[in-house]
């Protein structure tokens, strides 16, 4: 009898879905509404991810809402009651985990409170992270962040982009054993910044894009860093802060801008880089879209420091 007792508790633990499973199972529902909706499939995954725990919260299990999405009026399905903010709470039920991402695309679509989302593209999920949090979605102060950590620690960015699937299978399945092998110093490692160079966006006149999950655009002939910083609304202060130059430096033709933070270190699969005739740590941390104090630390150098052709340095 008591084993009769404690034998669905082990099925139940037995069949935990893991986080990379529930992303696997999923993703192409996300991408498929993103590409009908305009919603980043990266903030469908991370909400089904944060709302339903990987697909394993009750909730999820006994209704199939990953969303959390409440029960309303205009609601014509079924219902469940479920201890959330209050107790007793009443949330929508589901015939299967397909519909409850369908009505999560059309709850947004549809309520005036998320219109605001729309404006912003389908690859900038930290904007909509945000807008959710803004509009209500959720009560937890720290909801956008919890999106966005999610996102970023499971590259779940890359199923925004074109070919999204196949670009994160790409990313995330397992390095065979042969490719962990450190490049062999003194070799001519690196990265070319034409080849990670993707327009995910266009603003004011400027293609917009993203390298280590940063962005930036490039100079134009006799642009000027307050001339950027005003048509995407930073200061020219912080645009210099963000390519790690001095006030009073000049543009050149050609010349790579972040218009946001860059990353503190390179999430690539390149592990070190072969210093290229000419090149600074400065240059190096640019084409990376690495912070240039970052990027100095790792190889315990000064800032500063001069660097010779040949020289290895490592990005990650």
């Amino acid at each position: 009898m008591l084993f009769l007792a404690i034998l669905p508790f082990f099925s139940v633990a037995q069949t935990q879905m893991t986080r990379e499973e529930y992303i696997e199972k999923y993703k192409a529902i996300a991408i498929a509404h993103m590409e009908y909706y305009g919603i980043p499939a990266s903030i469908t995954m991370a909400q089904g991810i944060l709302e339903s725990a990987n697909g394993n919260s009750q909730l999820s299990r006994t209704s199939n809402n990953h969303f959390g999405i409440k029960y309303k009026k205009d609601w014509t399905g079924e219902k469940v009651y479920h201890d959330d903010d209050a107790k007793g709470e009443c949330f929508r039920k589901y015939p299967t985990v397909e519909a409850s991402y369908l009505d999560h695309a059309e709850f947004l679509d549809k309520s005036p409170r998320y219109d605001s989302l729309f404006v912003y593209s389908s690859s900038d999920y930290r904007s909509w992270a945000r807008g959710l949090k803004a509009a209500g979605y959720a009560t937890a102060p720290d909801y956008a962040e919890r999106l966005i950590r999610i996102i970023e620690e499971n590259k779940l960015y890359l199923l925004d982009r074109t070919g999204g699937e196949k670009l994160y299978s790409d990313a995330t399945q397992p390095t065979p054993a042969v490719e962990t092998v450190l490049p062999t110093p003194g070799k001519s490692d690196g990265i070319d910044p034409n080849a990670y160079r993707v327009t995910i966006n266009a603003h004011r006149g400027y293609n917009v894009y993203r390298t280590n999950n940063v962005c930036y655009v490039l100079a134009k002939e006799g642009d000027k860093y307050e001339h950027i910083a005003s048509l995407f609304l930073v200061s020219a202060n912080s645009l210099r802060r963000y390519n790690d130059v001095p006030h009073g430096s000049q543009l050149e033709k050609g010349q790579m801008v972040f218009i946001e933070r860059k990353r503190k270190a390179w999430e690539g699969n390149v592990m070190l880089h072969t210093v290229r005739h000419g090149e600074s740590l400065h240059d190096i941390a640019q084409a990376y879209g690495i912070r240039l104090r970052s990027l100095a630390r790792l190889n315990r150098l000064r800032h500063d420091a001069k660097i010779a052709d040949g020289q290895t340095i490592k990005v990650r």
